[in-house]
């Protein structure tokens, strides 16, 4: 491994927050009745999910749809980047020092994340992540609408794996360091030299 460079790549739900930020995202924009609302209204697609009867990008983008379809796009921009700034309450401090020290030491760091695009990258940025190494899942828009629907797969379990080799795939040049905390990073995980499962 001498003379190799290194990269890191970190999940961003779970390992360096301390739970899903889409359901905190949906609770800072709709207020709390609204999402038990939504959530009992998705029900059935979720109990789908949980019965593993339907995938879970196909149940993450109808719950994303049945609260934002039709949403502008420059309103959910900013509302993005207002979540952003509330990421730190519910931030796993141990990752983000890890994050931090590969930023420090000059590593070419990743952040892929299922979450959207919107809300991970400003909190990425402001912690020294460079924009497009921010790979998360991106959502469609049409005439400055959302459509309730994705623009790119779910950056989920191996779409993580295809997303970060599209960005760096000479894969014997460096050594990778890889932070998750669920089965949706279990092939990260496994592509990486250095694992960390964070609990």
């Amino acid at each position: 491994m001498k003379n190799r460079q290194t990269v890191a790549a970190f999940d961003f739900d779970g390992t360096l927050t301390v739970r899903d930020t889409l359901f905190e995202f949906i609770k800072f924009v709709c207020g709390s009745t609204r999402l038990y609302v939504g959530l009992a209204l998705c029900s059935p697609v979720l109990a789908a999910y949980v019965l593993h009867l339907v995938s879970n990008s196909f149940a993450k983008e109808h719950l994303f749809s049945c609260f934002f379809k039709g949403m502008k796009y420059e309103r959910f921009r900013t509302l993005g980047e207002d979540f952003a700034r509330r990421v730190d309450e519910i931030k796993r401090e141990e990752t983000i020092e890890a994050l931090r020290r590969h930023v420090a030491e000059g590593h070419r760091t990743y952040v892929v994340s299922a979450s959207i695009e919107e809300w991970v990258r400003p909190w990425c940025t402001s912690a020294g992540v460079e924009p497009d190494r921010v790979l998360a899942t991106r959502v469609e828009v049409i005439d400055g609408h959302l459509t309730g629907r994705f623009s790119s797969k779910n950056c989920h379990g191996a779409e993580k794996v295809r997303r970060l080799l599209e960005c760096e795939p000479n894969r014997a040049d460096y050594v990778l360091y890889a932070y998750g905390d669920s089965n949706g990073d279990r092939e990260m995980l496994q592509l990486s030299d250095f694992p960390k499962w964070v609990k």
